[in-house]
């Protein structure tokens, strides 16, 4: 059986940029819910609920538990707070000092 590989900061990042899976990760920073509870809360079939929280799930944003015929959701908050110091670090690397340069515009 051969393993994914862990998901990039990009890869993360594409999850949480349309808006119903940002919504979800919003309701979802409340503490744990159902996928009918988020159904209510978003106003879309669990059809479409499901499909965004598996693309949330598959970037390892939220974790998924089986409890009878219900899944119950949850952040990683974990893996959310290592995103933001990844992204800060990608944002503001060291970069080279600045020195005058003969074809400067200022």
């Amino acid at each position: 059986m051969t393993t994914l590989p862990a998901p990039t900061v990009l890869d993360q990042l594409k999850a949480l940029s349309h808006e119903i899976r940002f919504e979800l990760v919003r309701y979802l920073a409340g503490g744990e819910r159902c996928v009918c509870d988020l159904e209510a809360l978003l106003n879309l079939p669990q059809s479409k609920v499901s499909y965004h929280l598996a693309i949330l799930r598959d970037a390892e944003l939220v974790w998924a538990e089986q409890r009878g015929k219900n899944t119950y959701y949850a952040l990683r908050q974990d893996q959310l707070f290592g995103l933001g110091g990844a992204l800060l670090n990608d944002i503001f690397v060291q970069s080279p000092s600045l020195t005058h340069q003969d074809k400067s515009i200022c």
